[in-house]
């Protein structure tokens, strides 16, 4: 009988975007909701909410506003990490863009299904981002783990574990450099 008051209780959900820092490549099909500018634009909380929604989530209006800001979060820290990787590239691409992106959430990566395998948690979401690197499309693979919050008084963490799709002799030579690099540096071993 009173969950008429909780639901009225709940605040309104806003409308309003955020743009992001990632470019936006002017070879992309931009959906309806997207502008035409310079960087991609988050959901709105409004927009977010009505999408999980529709994927089955039982989401709370009051929640919105602290989603969307570390949904926005996550992935400028994903797109840092994107151009971590597009750094190696630089002189032949000096301003990569993202060209697409879709979510992948059951459907984990190899190396996902492999860490699974060895006794690690399976990701709670995967995405897949196509960067346009001056005409040439590059796939990244970004899975996203709950991880344990640093010093223990953070209300979230989260890992996120981003590479080259294996999708051609380019991106393996990136991987196996990288890795090789981390190896060498002992960075694994003060972990």
């Amino acid at each position: 009988p009173w969950t008429w008051l909780a639901r009225d209780r709940s605040r309104a959900l806003r409308d309003a975007r955020e743009s992001s820092s990632i470019p936006i490549s002017p070879r992309t099909e931009l959906p309806k909701h997207q502008r035409e500018e310079a960087t991609w634009r988050y959901p709105s909380e409004k927009m977010f909410y009505n999408a999980m929604k529709r994927k089955g989530w039982k989401p709370s209006a009051n929640d919105m506003e602290h989603v969307v800001k570390i949904h926005n979060a996550v992935n400028e820290k994903a797109w840092a990490h994107v151009m971590a990787w597009e750094r190696r590239h630089c002189e032949r691409c000096p301003d990569p863009k993202l060209l697409k992106f879709r979510g992948r959430p059951k459907d984990y990566s190899p190396k996902a299904q492999f860490l699974n395998f060895l006794g690690y948690k399976l990701p709670f979401d995967r995405h897949d981002w196509i960067v346009d690197r001056c005409g040439t499309e590059v796939r990244y693979v970004i899975d996203f783990y709950n991880a344990v919050p640093y010093g223990g008084n953070a209300p979230v963490a989260m890992h996120l574990d981003v590479r080259p799709a294996l999708d051609g002799p380019s991106s393996a030579w990136d991987r196996v450099v990288v890795q090789f690099g981390w190896m060498l540096s002992g960075e694994w071993a003060r972990k």
